[in-house]
């Protein structure tokens, strides 16, 4: 039995939240992206939409770079969320996002940490990534697909083809795969909800408690260059990055810069 072969969208509808009961629920075996089906078809989408694929032939991360699954391995899904907008009230909603699968994680016994913008990292790995792409509603609002991708187990092989090291959660591997996707998307239902009415600022501070290299020396790159190092502080009430540096206190917005370690 493969990871994704008793996944069942109403299996997962059941066991949601009464706040998720009114997300649409499509299970494929395979498909290229997610984000790409759902982002195809935001114009055509009755209400929030979550599609989950066992296999992804063509999953994407940040800034254009793949994201590299294998069928038995991966949680693999996209959340397609109607938001009132406009567009730049959204640019702390990765980092929400982090948060909700951050609570799910730890309340299934899986205490994980946050690295800006978009990663969840265990025992100091990458465990899962966030990709948010937008599109904008013909009504005026905003479409975001969310798109996340969650390492259950690590074959040698695929950690050999995605070239560094990374981590996963076995534990959550052997979990009822309806119930995960039921859990994640009750939370996720509930953070995306209060963050269309508020925006990021009540999640600051729940991020920062997940802040994996708080008080660390980091740096921020641009396509290989170095632009910033200094000290990880937290994330300001609008989704900022916040570094301590010899003239102040920085302020980063995410678009498609790197954060590392400074001694990477």
């Amino acid at each position: 039995m493969t990871l994704h072969s008793d996944l069942k969208g109403a299996a997962i509808a059941a066991l949601c939240a009464t706040g998720a009961t009114h997300v649409a629920i499509e299970v494929v075996d395979e498909t290229g992206s997610t984000n790409a089906d759902l982002l195809a078809r935001c114009a055509q989408l009755a209400g929030p939409t979550l599609r989950i694929a066992g296999q992804q032939t063509a999953g994407r991360g940040r800034a254009g770079r793949p994201w590299l699954s294998q069928a038995d391995a991966s949680l693999m899904f996209s959340l397609a969320w109607r938001f009132k907008g406009p567009l730049p009230a959204l640019v702390g909603l990765p980092l929400a996002v982090g948060v909700a699968l951050a609570e799910t994680m730890g309340a299934l016994g899986v205490p994980v940490q946050l690295k800006w913008p978009n990663d969840l990292i265990k025992d100091g790995s990458k465990l899962a990534g966030i990709l948010v792409e937008t599109q904008q509603a013909q009504d005026g609002g905003v479409w975001a697909v969310i798109g996340c991708g969650i390492n259950l187990t690590m074959p040698d092989a695929l950690e050999q083809r995605i070239g560094r090291s990374v981590s996963a959660v076995p534990w959550l591997a052997q979990m009822e795969r309806n119930a995960l996707v039921a859990a994640l998307l009750s939370r996720l239902a509930g953070v995306l909800a209060e963050f269309d009415d508020t925006g990021f600022a009540p999640f600051a501070q729940r991020w920062n408690a997940l802040h994996a290299w708080q008080d660390r020396q980091v740096k921020i790159l641009d396509d290989g260059q170095l632009l910033r190092q200094g000290v990880a502080i937290g994330v300001d009430q609008l989704g900022r990055l916040q570094l301590a540096t010899d003239a102040g206190r920085v302020d980063i917005m995410s678009g498609d810069v790197s954060l590392r370690l400074a001694q990477e």
